[in-house]
């Protein structure tokens, strides 16, 4: 199948930012509008996604990224995308959230974690404050283990497992996260400081030891309850996030 309409393939020109890095190509998208409903009011944000293309694949050409499209089966592989509002190039204090995408608490509201919260609540904190952006990171589920793997892990968790012995014991470890092509998608829209959304001061080291330049760090605590307690805890004693949100702490 070929994109016969040359007037959308400019079109498409204008969109399309293709960043190279060391094992390929990564094109990124947009931006595009986004009317988006929060908290009962309409709030306009620019959204972006991108498609990271490794080696032999990856084309500087826009039309044959377009004809490729098609026999690509990107449905079978979610891509990563970013969230924009206000100003976010120029003005002189954004924030940004790093969010790992959570199928069970972002889309159905599991109580299980606090990360559909966090999202919404980094949302609007990004609109309190003007400027900023959501990366949403299609290939965090499980801090890196996958939906499938997540799901193993969770009934492990209902054995008495905590979040992390679980991942252990799958043969994973505990986070195997990577934020490469965030920063490079980061570089790309911004380039003065930034304050990163997260409670995770090892997520504010990882990201600027890799060259993003982030500034400082804001926490982002809420949602505790008697599903997510046990959870909320593992996390500040084994893996490094800030103390605070619990009562007496």
């Amino acid at each position: 199948m070929k994109i016969a309409n040359k007037a959308s393939i400019e079109s498409f020109k204008e969109k399309i930012n293709i960043i190279p890095y060391f094992q390929g190509s990564t094109y990124l998208v947009g931006p595009i509008h986004l009317p988006v409903q929060l908290d009962g009011e309409t709030r306009n944000f620019k959204w972006y996604c991108w498609l990271n293309v490794d080696g032999e694949m990856s084309t500087n050409s826009i039309e044959e990224l377009l004809d490729n499209l098609p026999n690509a089966n990107l449905a079978n592989a979610q891509q990563s995308s970013v969230l924009v509002y206000g100003d976010f190039q120029y003005t002189e204090d954004a924030l940004i959230r790093m969010h790992s995408i959570c199928h069970t608490g972002d889309i159905f509201g599991s109580k299980r974690c606090d990360c559909g919260f966090q999202l919404k609540q980094s949302m609007r904190m990004i609109v309190e404050q003007g400027s900023g952006a959501l990366f949403y990171l299609a290939n965090h589920e499980g801090r890196g283990i996958g939906l499938f793997s997540k799901a193993l892990a969770y009934l492990l968790q209902e054995e008495g497992y905590d979040t992390v012995e679980a991942n252990l014991e799958l043969g994973f470890e505990d986070d195997t996260r990577s934020y490469d092509d965030a920063i490079r998608i980061l570089k790309s829209l911004r380039h003065k400081p930034v304050t990163l959304i997260s409670n995770n001061p090892k997520k504010l080291e990882a990201l600027q030891q890799s060259g993003a330049n982030v500034a400082k760090r804001i926490p982002l605590w809420g949602d505790i309850s008697e599903y997510n307690e046990k959870y909320l805890k593992t996390k500040m004693e084994k893996a490094g996030h800030f103390k605070g949100g619990f009562p007496n702490e």
